[in-house]
């Protein structure tokens, strides 16, 4: 079954797992198989003043709507593009006095889409809204209540004059949109600022090592001319050859986890068992375990002590994190690092965690060298776990080459600043944010490196000059969440 834009994949039923796609043509790495717009969004309501309630960009200032004095927006072009979906929230919220929680705001959105349209298959959907999975039978006592209050608040805030919707399929909406809500991230693809729901997208089934990645393009309107101007989507692009038949699959979680973590998150969160390779037959899990060789193998006793004392160790760096004592943070990496390395193999996880967390605050801090030395070793961990093609690995990579960069060494940042960019061509495509940042990156740091070539004392010279002249910049202050994950699920 196909339909507007979807001609190169088709629903089918998957064995065990429900629907599932399928390709119905070759693609290649870096392809895009589909882009679709959101059936609905809306932004996170700790973000509605700081992130355009249409492109989802963040934005220094932002025009706000005059009526409800609640949405906000980059541009004229952006609030025209956002009347026809914010005309009924608009007067519902003069009505209601306030703007009410992200998840009615959602619901509410897809009602008046519904109204509008009627409840079947939308334009470019392979699947019509009511179709899609709610597992409300699943939820805990928790959850049930939580959709019970969402349920009155919506009552209270939805119009008396607007069609009216049964209990029952306002709890199957509610249900669709903690199954399926999409995370929604800013330019830079940072930080998740919002959920949608993606109809099509829904259809794609797990895989830890999938054949495709989701990425968020908020859109382009640049363009002088409306007619040019992209609007919000997301696209799904391969990571690997596809043939015709074979089924798209994407990873709801980081793999960075043993495969019965991974389990237990996915059953927790999305309410099924994953069967794919990698958990069936525990792949990489040795590798995510690996203790140290050599001839003096440590015993399981002091294996488990110091995979204890990590686990501790990441909890006392969360809070100091969160309390935004950096300092502390690396004392705690450089004692916990000092147990680890006699003992845990490069690619063990609780090492990699902890090279992560300091190379990032180091380098937040600006001791580079010490930083650049802890990122090299998480990249090397890193590329003998993660699939090639793996968005994370190419962020993470970025950080270490930029790392590198700002220590003056300028050899090993540009050979990462280049990886990280192979990587991201295919997961992010060239015309994305993060992907122009590289590629400015790429081309300054393949130029100092000439220059490094030509004359390493010169080179060193202009570099003292040029940060005496200019203040190092800043690197970001680290964040206590982690990437975006793919679905927005409350943990």
């Amino acid at each position: 079954m196909t339909k507007g834009g979807m001609e190169s994949v088709e629903v089918f039923t998957a064995e065990g797992k429900g629907r599932g796609l399928k390709a119905q043509k070759e693609f290649l790495p870096g392809d895009v198989i589909f882009a679709e717009p959101a059936y609905a969004a809306v932004v996170f309501d700790s973000l509605t003043h700081v992130i355009c309630h249409t492109c989802f960009k963040r934005q220094e200032r932002l025009h706000r709507c005059g009526q409800c004095k609640f949405a906000y927006y980059c541009d004229r072009t952006c609030q025209s593009a956002a009347w026809l979906n914010h005309k009924n929230e608009c007067s519902a919220i003069k009505r209601h006095g306030k703007a009410p929680t992200e998840n009615i705001r959602l619901a509410a959105r897809i009602l008046w889409k519904m109204e509008r349209e009627g409840s079947g298959l939308s334009e470019g959907c392979l699947v019509a809204i009511d179709d899609l999975q709610n597992h409300v039978e699943s939820f805990g006592e928790e959850e049930k209540q939580e959709l019970r209050a969402d349920v009155e608040s919506f009552l209270e805030f939805w119009p008396p004059h607007c069609q009216q919707f049964g209990m029952q399929f306002i709890s199957h909406i509610f249900g669709v949109i903690s199954c399926n809500g999409f995370t929604l991230s800013d330019q830079r693809g940072l930080q998740a600022v919002g959920v949608g729901i993606f109809p099509n997208l829904c259809q794609a089934n797990h895989d830890c090592w999938p054949n495709c990645t989701v990425v968020f393009n908020n859109g382009n309107h640049e363009a002088v001319r409306s007619m040019f101007h992209t609007q919000m989507r997301i696209e799904l692009r391969a990571l690997s050859k596809i043939s015709p038949g074979d089924e798209l699959t994407v990873s709801y979680v980081d793999f960075l986890s043993l495969s019965e973590e991974r389990r237990k998150q996915l059953k927790k969160q999305y309410y099924f068992d994953c069967t794919c390779e990698h958990c069936k037959k525990q792949l990489k899990d040795d590798l995510m375990l690996a203790v140290k060789a050599g001839e003096s193998k440590p015993s399981a006793d002091t294996v488990k002590e110091v995979i204890q004392l990590s686990k501790d160790t990441l909890e006392k760096i969360n809070k100091a994190r969160m309390e935004g004592h950096y300092h502390e943070v690396v004392k705690l990496c450089r004692d916990c690092l000092k147990k680890q390395e006699p003992v845990l193999g490069d690619t063990n996880i609780y090492l990699l965690r902890i090279l992560s967390i300091a190379s990032e605050v180091l380098s937040y801090l600006q001791m580079f060298e010490e930083a650049a030395d802890y990122a090299k070793r998480m990249v090397d961990g890193y590329l003998k776990i993660y699939h090639p093609n793996n968005a994370q690995l190419g962020m993470a990579v970025m950080r270490a080459g930029v790392t590198h960069w700002h220590a003056g060494l300028i050899e090993a940042g540009h050979g990462l600043i280049c990886k990280a960019y192979a990587i991201l061509l295919i997961t992010h495509g060239p015309s994305h944010p993060i992907t122009k940042d590289l590629e400015v990156m790429r081309v300054q740091t393949e130029m100092e490196l000439r220059m490094f070539q030509q004359n390493e004392f010169m080179y060193y010279k202009m570099r003292e000059a040029a940060l005496k002249n200019q203040k190092i910049q800043v690197m970001p202050e680290p964040s206590n969440e982690n990437a975006p994950s793919l679905f927005h699920k409350k943990e």
